[in-house]
C-alpha cells in the first residue's frame, strides 16, 4: 500500500514521537536531533527537517524497492490509500478478488475501517493524534523534492501519479 509521499513523510515524523525504541536512541545519545542535522547538512540537506527527510527516504526507497520487483517479473500489485478510502467498497471488492477469497467478506472489511488497528498501542490515532502534524515549508519542499528526483519519484505539489500495478476498481 502507498500513498501521498507528503502525506507518508508528516507521518513518520508523528511516528518517531511515539515509538519507544526511536525515543530510547535519542536519550541514550545514539541519535541525537544534533547529530542528526549535522549529518543531514553535510549531504546538502537542511538538518533541521531530519525527520520529514527520512519520511521521503522511507517512501523512496519501498516505492523503487517495489518498482524494482515488478521488473524482474514478480507478480507484485500495490493498493493506494486515498483510493481504498475513497471508494473502500469497491476497493474491498478488487482486493479480495485479487487475493482470491469471498466477495461475501467485502462488508466485514468496509467495517474494519471504522476500528483503529493500532488501538492498544502507542500508534493508536488518539496517541499520534495528540502531536501536531508537521508543516512542510516552500524551503524544505524544495529539498525533499530534490530527493525525490534522485529516485525518480513523483514531486510534492505534482498531481497524484499512479504507479505500475496499482489494483484499481476502475
Amino acid at each position: 500500500m502507498y500513498r501521498d509521499v507528503a502525506a507518508v513523510a508528516k507521518s513518520i515524523c508523528r511516528f518517531a514521537l511515539v515509538v519507544p525504541s526511536w525515543q530510547l536512541a535519542y536519550v541514550l545519545g545514539c541519535t541525537t536531533d544534533h547529530r542528526m542535522t549535522v549529518l543531514m547538512d553535510s549531504m546538502g540537506y537542511d538538518g533541521s527537517d531530519f525527520r520529514l527527510i527520512h519520511g521521503v527516504l522511507m517512501y523512496a526507497v519501498a516505492t523503487t524497492g517495489y518498482l524494482d520487483l515488478r521488473r524482474r517479473g514478480l507478480n507484485v500489485s500495490a493498493l493506494r490509500y486515498e483510493d481504498l478510502i475513497a471508494r473502500p467498497l469497491d476497493m474491498c471488492r478488487v482486493v479480495l478478488e485479487f487475493c482470491h477469497l469471498p466477495a461475501s467478506l467485502v462488508q466485514l472489511a468496509v467495517r474494519a475501517f471504522d476500528v483503529d488497528s493500532q488501538r492498544n498501542s502507542v500508534l493508536a490515532k488518539s496517541v499520534i493524534g495528540r502531536f501536531k502534524e508537521p508543516e512542510i515549508t516552500s524551503q524544505t519542499k524544495t529539498q525533499l523534492n530534490k530527493l525525490l528526483k534522485q529516485y525518480g519519484m513523483q514531486l510534492i505539489g505534482e498531481p497524484p501519479r499512479i504507479i505500475d500495478g496499482t489494483l484499481s476498481c476502475t
